[in-house]
């Protein structure tokens, strides 16, 4: 197993790329993951992967911003985002897929898309296990997996966690075949009552925090011995997801700090 950290984009979107990929370089992350708005013009990409590539950075394209209600505009709204990253060089795609009221025949057809789309460029497509997206639920996305034998997994657990408003425990079947899919973890920490504890180097949150690092072990111990390329992007993001204080809209700590933490505490557990 070779593992690689990832630096989102998300909430660094006001950084200059040069400084930007040279903040990510000597922080040590292996690469980036970016979300691509569907409206990216090809010309912001080619100047995005010149940057990346300057840095001798990796690259995962997240695609989050399909949100079409009408299933063929949805259709073909992210069949023409997957056709728009095509050209370009990637170790896997991130993708929040379908919609969590989309039949299950629905969001099969968009994950073939996704399959065919793997076959024409050999890039990975992983399937975020993400709210109001079709793996909203741990039980729902369950059922996918078992139907779709295919099927591989960014494992983001902070969401069910908080749909289920639980840890899980009482979802072993489900969480153990998630684990077994997963190809890509999001490393945030969710609690019962939101997707993104405030701080996890606080004590208040060692139970959330525990429960997450336990989840993780289970998918590094899988993969330990096997030729793939395990990659994990922290992912704890900016207001709204990060609590501000009140009044004074400023964060209750730095997301950078965060996510610079997670990658060096998850670096230092599943190095040998």
């Amino acid at each position: 197993m070779e593992l690689k950290f990832f630096c989102p984009r998300w909430g660094c979107e006001h950084i200059d790329w040069d400084a930007f990929c040279e903040q990510v370089k000597q922080a040590g992350y292996n690469g980036v993951e970016y979300g691509i708005p569907n409206e990216t013009e090809a010309a912001t990409l080619d100047m995005v992967w010149e940057k990346l590539a300057k840095y001798r950075l990796d690259v995962i394209p997240q695609h989050y911003g399909t949100y079409d209600a009408d299933f063929n505009q949805h259709y073909d709204s992210y069949a023409a985002w997957l056709e728009k990253v095509r050209p370009y060089p990637a170790i896997k795609i991130d993708s929040q897929t379908g919609k969590d009221f989309f039949t299950f025949e629905q969001n099969s057809r968009l994950l073939e898309v996704a399959a065919k789309h793997e076959v024409l460029t050999g890039v990975p497509v992983c399937h975020e296990t993400h709210r109001n997206k079709f793996p909203f639920a741990a039980h729902v996305t369950y059922y996918y997996l078992l139907n779709i034998p295919t099927l591989r997994i960014t494992l983001d657990a902070s969401h069910w966690v908080n749909v289920a408003e639980s840890y899980l425990t009482d979802q072993p079947k489900a969480m153990a075949l998630a684990i077994e899919r997963t190809d890509h973890i999001h490393a945030r920490v969710g609690y019962p009552e939101g997707p993104q504890v405030p701080d996890p180097r606080a004590p208040e949150w060692k139970e959330a925090l525990g429960h997450h690092l336990q989840w993780w072990d289970a998918v590094i111990a899988l993969k330990r011995n096997m030729q793939d390329i395990m990659t994990i992007t922290p992912e704890f993001g900016p207001y709204p997801y990060m609590v501000h204080l009140p009044y004074t809209d400023k964060p209750i700590c730095n997301q950078w700090d965060v996510n610079h933490f997670m990658m060096q505490t998850l670096r230092a557990r599943y190095t040998i």
